[in-house]
């Protein structure tokens, strides 16, 4: 505590470039449990950057941390070859999202680094874009995805337009840990600062636009839409006015920037209570369909018009549709490339494999992350075969029909959706019913996550030693006998190693257990299947009651 108390104090003295940190370091000085939290360790920087809470602390989102990891990034690009080195830089819509975007500008650009910097909030998918239009080392997004208003975040992008490597990311991180936080932060003039040209931003739409796959729809069907306060709001309003779709209404509460979002605390398009505001909109107007984006516009939620009301869809339920869509679409068209892959990660449903294999395509299975999925789209384009990817998709609402980005793209998937319901609805199909006929024909499956938060230190050694217990688990798994156990961090089938088990259960059940990379969070991915519903829902029941259990 004594290290604590010391980086507390030079904290108070130096932390004084946002004004807001003096202000908070004088609110918790008395309050030990809160300093501990704020700088009992440094955030830690992977594969997904950083991402935590807003405030002052070494374990903190604020100017100084990003300034380092910025610094730390740099003198990784100075270090990999000579001649010019240029970085795009993007951010949300959240609480100093465009402050740490200047910060991390500023820091390049004291360091002869070229920087792009988007004069305006626009979706994660768009830096993705940039990063390779614009011919960037590097790509920074400044975003906490679809985490309450309390968090942000800070993602790095490779050449390719991917999210880096591990390989990078410790390379990157060991370039961050010799740095001090004070020395790292920068009032540079922005000599080297360049606002990413507007003629991106329309390729990007007009990348996304040429995804497109049938004209002769129902461009008549009623959208209700809502950004959830974040970067969606221009770039899905545009693509689906400039593809025909006119008929739109905006939830208005939810369709300015802001980073408190008032009406929708958790901006995730995959939980129900981010969704009933927009579902009230649906009934009133008695829409088609209601589209959600997150907040950096990476992830869609879905609800579509049943014979009883609103049906919120899964990610996986989405997925599955456009899949078969697009399989469907490609088949009739003669547009289908050969030897197509979809791509899909291991905790998404196996249903997907069902359905590709009716069309001849080939799944092919990573770890959770869309990075992983970009990564496959660039193996791809190295050996000139980039189109043979004809989707990717991982449960958590992402989704990407093209390799435009080599990130889950909502741009994209909104468009796609509203194209596949519109198709379907000129066919007198709803997408509820085109779901239905699916678990006919394939066998109705349900799947559920299930999170539980660790935080703090003590938080993160209780998420650590539950795993060790998962690993030594007995042959049943609450009221599910274990048929097969994959442990990921031994590498499995080629895929890098992981802090992930994957445990195969009686009753053509399975569960799937990893902590989160993003947050202190453990998750369970839960996968049953039944010949009816009822039976299903049953499963999922059983299996919901087991973990619970466990967990406890």
């Amino acid at each position: 505590m004594a290290d604590i108390k010391n980086i507390f104090e030079l904290w108070c003295q130096k932390a004084v470039a946002d004004k807001d940190l003096p202000t908070e370091l004088e609110k918790i000085k008395t309050n030990s449990d809160k300093i501990n939290d704020a700088f009992f360790k440094e955030m830690e920087f992977g594969t997904g950057g950083l991402r935590g809470k807003i405030g002052a602390g070494t374990n903190r989102m604020n100017v100084y941390t990003v300034a380092r990891a910025t610094l730390g990034l740099a003198n990784f690009l100075l270090r990999s070859g000579e001649g010019e080195k240029r970085v795009a830089i993007g951010f949300d819509t959240r609480i100093k999202s465009e402050l740490f975007a200047e910060t991390a500008a500023k820091v390049l650009s004291a360091n002869k680094i070229t920087v792009f910097l988007f004069n305006r909030p626009l979706p994660t998918p768009a830096l993705s874009f940039a990063v390779r239009e614009l011919g960037c080392d590097a790509g920074i997004m400044i975003t906490a995805s679809h985490n309450p208003a309390i968090y942000n975040g800070y993602k790095v992008y490779g050449a390719d337009g991917c999210q880096i490597t591990t390989n990078a990311a410790d390379q990157i991180y060991n370039e961050i840990s010799a740095l001090d936080y004070f020395n790292s932060f920068t009032q540079d003039k922005g000599e080297n600062i360049n606002t990413v040209p507007e003629e991106v931003y329309k390729n990007y739409i007009s990348s996304v636009s040429a995804l497109s796959l049938a004209d002769d729809v129902d461009k008549s069907i009623s959208v209700i839409y809502t950004p959830l306060n974040g970067t969606g709001m221009e770039p899905v309003t545009d693509i689906l006015k400039q593809s025909g779709y006119k008929n739109i209404t905006l939830v208005q509460e939810q369709s300015i920037h802001d980073g408190n979002f008032p009406t929708c605390p958790f901006p995730n398009p995959e939980l129900p209570e981010a969704m009933a505001l927009g579902l009230k909109y649906a009934e009133e107007k008695g829409a088609d369909i209601l589209l959600a984006t997150d907040p950096d516009c990476d992830r869609v939620g879905v609800a579509v018009k049943t014979e009883n009301g609103y049906k919120l869809l899964t990610g996986n339920e989405v997925g599955i549709l456009l899949l078969e869509y697009i399989c469907q679409r490609k088949a009739k068209t003669n547009t289908m490339p050969q030897n197509p892959i979809c791509v899909k990660t291991i905790v998404t449903t196996d249903l997907a494999e069902k359905i590709a294999n009716d069309y001849g395509v080939r799944t092919v299975n990573v770890l959770t992350g869309f990075k992983f999925i970009g990564e496959r789209i660039g193996m791809l384009e190295q050996i000139g075969q980039k189109e043979r990817y004809i989707f990717g998709f991982e449960e958590s609402c992402g989704y990407l029909s093209g390799s435009h980005v080599r990130d889950k793209d909502g741009v994209n998937a909104a468009l796609l959706i509203c194209e596949m319901c519109a198709y379907y609805k000129k066919q007198g199909v709803t997408l509820a019913k085109k779901l239905e006929e699916l678990y006919k024909q394939y066998g109705y499956s349900l799947n559920s996550l299930l999170s539980f938060t660790f935080e703090g230190e003590v938080g993160m050694k209780k998420m650590n030693d539950f795993m060790a217990s998962m690993r030594k688990i007995g042959g049943v798994f609450g009221d599910f006998k274990i048929l097969e156990t994959t442990d990921y961090s031994n590498g499995v089938d080629g895929l890098p190693k992981s802090d992930v088990l994957k445990f195969i259960l009686s009753d053509n059940s399975s569960i799937i257990i990893r902590p989160s990379g993003t947050e202190p969070k453990l998750k369970f991915y839960l996968a049953v299947s039944g010949e009816t519903e009822q039976m299903a829902k049953k499963l999922l029941e059983n299996l919901q009651h087991s973990v619970e259990n466990i967990i406890k």
